[in-house]
């Protein structure tokens, strides 16, 4: 069977303006440990509480109104809902640099989380003008990177001359608010996801649209999991089914139950990796300073997208998509306890176990600057060598692992059980995956501290927990396999 024609001008106009609440979300966290500590926070093991707070707090607003923007929706339309969430995300991201205090920090992330709870809309909408080869196509790139480049400008321009004039006003602004900059241009790119949206993209609830479309998109057919069996069994299922009547379909149960075991795995490891980055060796870190964490992690963000783009229609041609995503899921342990083993390496690799950046490559000013380290001392280059490779091969493997967000997509729109259920199984799921954000952050930063504090496993317990809770969702993965329908064409 040919696969129906795509709206392409409408999916490229949708997977960017979808990049836009990654883009805030992620963001911060190349610099959030720094911004916290420049709000006063000085105990090391207490800023990681506090990040996991400011980051929680944006799923926690996502989790309270998801329902009602999924709600909106139904009543005004997709693409109203899509361009006021995207709006509020502009404005909350720019004025969170702003921010002076750590109260400030957490309200202006809740209101960001407020209307980035859009985000499920624009799944909705996704599912409704793709089939089930083309739901890989939105992924978080920029936004790590954005964050890591450009937090504290004024520190890092500070030799140029600035004696007098605009200049030196806009660097004492930037000394007053440096972590202005990041929000400052996440915010644009926000904005220009609004102009995006309002004009190129256009309504896919049928009730709102003005004119009906050629195509087949919203026929039953269209969707993968349609078939003359589920079309028999629809009537037995309420028009307007409730969370209780989804859950009592076992497919449905397990990928909602996966969904919270997955965005805990890629919750955690981007607050883990960030907060093991930029804790000292000694204290079972590796020192790295923002801006590498940044790059890191939109390095992983373009494997990721290159990997979705390119070969996630390959696997899905040969490969059912339970499958896919219960291999991704099995990944996930191992990335865990790969990091400290990258600490146990470079204390071993060093005179005193005290190096950052100086030892891993870091130029003479990054030793300086970064002296959270506690020492200079170089690493042999057979040390650093081997932590770069384990380094990079542990972000690879964890973007492996995130090909189970867009298996999962597939998943949901090829098992509803018929299509008028796309919008609320594909809600009950993200409300599943919001649920698992609002605590994963704050259950993995806090572990982190625990573990730093009082030394359990050498301060590395955090990454057994993480593993063995990542072991459990890989569980969960498999039993979707036993009740999937087929993704492969016959």
């Amino acid at each position: 069977m040919e696969p129906s024609p795509l709206p392409q001008a409408q999916l490229i106009t949708l997977c960017l303006v979808r990049i836009v609440v990654p883009i805030s979300f992620t963001q911060i966290f190349p610099y959030i440990n720094e911004f916290i500590e420049f709000l006063g926070v000085t105990d090391s093991s207490q800023i990681g509480f506090f990040s996991g707070l400011v980051e929680s707090s944006f799923a926690i607003s996502q989790l309270l109104f998801i329902y009602h923007w999924a709600r909106l929706s139904d009543r005004f339309g997709r693409r109203p809902i899509i361009i006021i969430g995207t709006l509020g995300v502009a404005v909350m991201t720019i004025v969170f640099g702003l921010a002076n205090s750590i109260p400030e920090l957490i309200i202006y992330r809740c209101l960001a989380g407020f209307f980035g709870a859009t985000a499920s809309v624009i799944h909705t909408v996704l599912g409704e003008i793709t089939d089930s080869t083309n739901q890989a196509a939105a992924f978080p790139l920029y936004g790590p990177l954005i964050g890591g480049s450009l937090s504290n400008p004024a520190q890092k321009f500070e030799r140029i001359d600035h004696s007098e004039g605009l200049l030196s006003r806009i660097v004492s602004f930037f000394h007053l608010h440096p972590y202005f900059l990041p929000g400052l241009v996440s915010g644009i790119i926000s904005l220009m996801g609004v102009a995006l949206a309002y004009f190129c993209l256009e309504e896919s609830l049928p009730t709102k649209r003005r004119f009906p479309t050629s195509s087949s998109q919203t026929d039953p057919e269209t969707f993968a999991g349609a078939n003359n069996e589920s079309e028999d069994n629809a009537p037995s299922f309420p028009k307007h089914p409730s969370a209780r009547i989804l859950l009592s379909i076992p497919i449905i149960r397990a990928l909602s139950l996966s969904g919270f075991a997955l965005e805990m795995n890629g919750t955690s490891f981007v607050v883990l990796f960030v907060l093991f980055c930029y804790t000292p060796i000694e204290q079972g870190g590796l020192a790295f300073p923002p801006s590498v964490i940044g790059y890191a992690l939109a390095f992983t963000g373009l494997v990721a997208g290159l990997t979705q783009l390119f070969l996630m229609p390959v696997f899905l041609r040969r490969f059912e998509a339970a499958k896919i995503y219960s291999v991704c899921m099995a990944v996930w342990p191992l990335v865990f306890l790969i990091l400290p083993c990258l600490n146990i390496i470079a204390r071993y690799g060093s005179d005193h176990g005290l190096n950052g950046m100086e030892g891993l490559g870091g130029s003479s000013a990054l030793g300086q600057d970064y002296d959270r380290a506690g020492g200079l001392t170089p690493l042999s280059t057979h040390t650093k060598a081997i932590l770069w490779v384990g380094f990079f091969v542990t972000l690879t493997l964890s973007r492996v692992g995130g090909i189970a967000y867009p298996a999962s997509m597939i998943l949901i729109k090829n098992n509803v059980p018929c299509p008028e259920y796309l919008g609320s199984t594909n809600g009950l799921v993200q409300w599943f995956m919001c649920l698992s954000r609002c605590v994963s952050a704050a259950f993995a930063s806090s572990a982190f501290a625990f573990s730093a504090r009082y030394n359990i496993m050498g301060g590395h317990f955090w990454a057994v927990l993480h593993a063995l809770i990542a072991v459990f969702g890989w569980w969960l993965a498999r039993s979707i396999s036993l009740n999937s329908k087929s993704t492969l064409s016959s």
